[in-house]
Parts: C-alpha cells; structure tokens; sequence
C-alpha cells in the first residue's frame, strides 16, 4: 500500500504479487513519490525486487513493497515512518528521505529496531550517533558516503583547482537553512582557510523559500570574495538560472542537489551552465561500469518519465536493497537486528571497468579508522579519499554543466572527462 500525505491507508503497489501474502518478506519504502530523489530510490527497490523474486527470493519467500510519501516534511515523515512500522509491519524500508527528514524519524527506528538503509541522507551526524550507541543504532545503515567525506573532497578541489589552477584566494558561502546546510557550511569553513589556504570571508544563510536571489549575490559581491560556495538541495534550480540570467560575476561552484539529475538542464531552462557542484557517484557525466550500465538500462526500459537517469540514490537503493536481502538470508531474516546488522557489515560489492576496480559497496567497521580524517564510520559506505582510489572509489566527484548544455567530470583528475571553466561572463 501508499501511504501519502493525509492518509493513512492507500493504494496497493506490491511488486509481482497480485496478493500480498502473511510469509512475504515485506520492504517499506519512505520518501518523497514527486521528487527525482526520492523516485530515484523507489525505482531502484523496485528494479532490485523484481530481480531478486525472478531468481527465487530470499529465504523461499517473495518480496513485496509498499510505500510512504513524505512530501518532504518532517511531520510526513514521522507519520510515514510510522505507517510502515504499525500499520504495514514491515522488515525492512529502505529510505530515500533528505537529512531533515531522516532525522525526524529516526527516533522512531530506534523504537521500532526495524533495519533501515539511508540512500541519500549524508548527515554526519548520525554516523555519530551510530559510533556513539551501536546497539540502539544497530538497524541503521547509510550507503552514501557522509559530509566529511564530501567536504574533504571539496576541500582537495579547493587546493587542487580553485587555489592551484584558478587562483582564488577568498570565498563566500551561500547557503540554505536545512539540516544538510548547517552540516556542509560548518565542515567546509573549518576546513577551506588551514587546509586549502582560501579564505572564507562570509557566511549567508538563506530560507528554502528564497525566489529572489538578487540581493543575496549582491551581498556576495560586497563581500570581495573570489567565487562563491553554495550548499543546495531544495529548490537549488533557482538559484542556479538566477546565477546565470542576472550573470552574477563570480564563480559559483559547491553542491547544487538539482545538478545532480539529466532534467537539470531543462528545468533551468537552459540557464545552469557554468554551474559545478559536487555529487556522490554514480553522477552525470560519470561513466559506468558493466553491471551499473546494465540496471540503468533496465531502468530505462522500465520508466519513461522523471527522472530519466536514476540518481546515485538510485544505484544505492538497487546495490544496497540486495545487499540487506543477502544479509538477511544468512541471518535468517529481520527479527534478529544484532545478526542482520553483523551480516550487513560484511557487505562488500566490488564492480569493475576496465579491469580497474570502479565502484564499491562496502562499509566502513566498527573502530576502524579513516587514515586522512583520522575518524571512524561505521556503517556508513566505504570511501577512499586519497588517489590512485584503489580501495574504494572517491567519496564525490565535482561535475560542471557546460553553457552548451553538456556535463562532465572535472575532479577528481583520475575520472575527468572534462576540465573546469569559468562562465564566459565571469572575468
């Protein structure tokens, strides 16, 4: 069933069963139905189901799903969490909720001790929590690589690109009010002046209802700083086509959510060029491995409308979906959280292009230690933030859209397909 906003009980989206039985194994999926991002992640469960039950299912049972649209609120997602947890009585749900909203329910998983797998949200925090209180936290696991991760690779791009090859020496950081906002501002001022030598000379924090931008670029402006650092993950198509219509004469580069997805351009209307942000991977412009190329074509063959191109999410939700089934199976199903966690944690994907080890699905242990941040991660996705990237894939890579409407890799170097440019009003 789906749970939408306002309802308590809807309609029936079980995955190749026309009956959902008592014995099946039944995931819930929570996040947002009318977004990319969290469609992103319904759509990659889904693809993940449907091949999971083509060869037999887990522990000779089917696998259905039923979803729980938050809206993107908090308050829907406390409600839609709950649904799941009470009404539904899932085994598992699997997340593609942002960070304000995955942290509204996840007092509710620690009560309902229900595996859970965050697929977008990146919040440190909760990796925290996770080191913190690994029993009451043993069901949740996050398989994207977590803000300091993302920070340290934006920091390296900082002295890499922005310092070594741009010469920037200064920033302004203009960002939104949310939860991931606070969380990536507060990483990256720490880290941009000791680390990449720029200076970071102001801090504007906007609402996510911001529809003018204007003076928030004027500010930026007065500020004297050499480019500006935008943290964006709602509404970000905004502040991207006003960047380029009012061609505000900066560089502007740092993480744009809505860059993220093939409809960028479009949905900009053909004002995002010029616009970097950075992107957990798989992103755009990011070539695939063989078995990630196969379920984007899949995917393709399956859906014809938005997203048209999973985001990474997607491939998470697909790679992570059958990663908690597998632990399952040698667990003996959810009931038993202490074994399905000790089983997840030996998850570990490797996919390969060109003989070269590409992507990988794995998580981090329990006091294992990260040798550049010096911290451990456990159960969060394995990064590696050091090249030649031969035990893990770099936790982000910076993508740039071009004015001609075409997007690539700029950092790092090892998987470029493109150098980073400055927008030829930008002096």
């Amino acid at each position: 069933m789906t749970y939408t906003k306002g309802l308590a009980v809807g309609l029936m989206t079980s995955l190749l069963a026309s009956t959902a039985f008592a014995e099946d194994i039944k995931v819930g999926f929570i996040g947002s139905l009318s977004s990319d991002t969290g469609l992103s992640t319904l759509r990659g469960a889904e693809i993940a189901i449907e091949e999971l039950n083509a060869a037999g299912g887990i522990l000779g049972q089917q696998i259905t799903m039923v979803s729980a649209d938050t809206g993107e609120d908090v308050t829907e997602g406390v409600k839609a969490y709950e649904y799941l947890a009470e009404t539904e009585e899932v085994d598992f749900i699997i997340s593609g909720s942002i960070d304000d909203v995955s942290l509204g329910w996840l007092p509710r998983m620690q009560e309902f001790q229900i595996p859970t797998l965050d697929t977008w949200t990146s919040y440190i925090g909760i990796i925290d929590m996770v080191a913190e209180d690994p029993e009451l936290m043993a069901p949740y696991f996050m398989n994207i690589a977590s803000d300091e991760a993302l920070a340290t690779l934006y920091i390296n791009f900082g002295a890499d690109v922005l310092k070594a090859k741009m010469g920037f020496d200064s920033v302004v950081i203009v960002a939104e009010d949310t939860a991931f906002g606070q969380a990536i501002t507060g990483l990256v001022t720490e880290a941009l002046a000791p680390v990449a030598g720029i200076e970071v000379k102001d801090t504007i924090i906007y609402d996510i209802g911001t529809v003018d931008f204007a003076p928030i670029f004027s500010k930026a402006q007065s500020s004297g700083a050499d480019f500006i650092y935008q943290v964006s993950s709602v509404n970000s198509q905004v502040i991207s086509s006003q960047y380029v219509k009012l061609q505000v004469p900066m560089a502007m580069t740092g993480v744009n959510v809505s860059a993220l997805g093939m409809e960028y351009w479009e949905d900009t209307g053909g004002a995002g060029g010029g616009i970097s942000t950075l992107s957990p991977i798989p992103s755009v412009g990011f070539p695939l491995d063989p078995v990630s190329q196969g379920f984007v074509d899949t995917y393709q063959a399956k859906y014809t409308s938005r997203p048209v191109l999973p985001h990474f999410n997607g491939f998470n939700a697909y790679h992570g979906l059958k990663q908690a089934m597998a632990a399952a199976e040698e667990a003996g199903g959810f009931d038993d959280v202490k074994a399905w966690n000790a089983a997840m944690l030996k998850q570990d994907l490797r996919l390969e292009k060109d003989g070269k080890l590409w992507l990988r699905y794995g998580f981090w242990q329990h006091g294992e230690i990260e040798e550049v941040t010096q911290r451990t991660y456990p159960q969060n996705a394995r990064f590696d933030l050091t090249a030649p990237y031969d035990d893990a894939q770099p936790s982000m890579v910076v993508v740039q859209w071009k004015e001609d409407g075409t997007v690539g890799v700029v950092y790092p170097f090892e998987y470029a397909s493109t150098e980073f440019e400055l927008p030829s009003w930008v002096k």
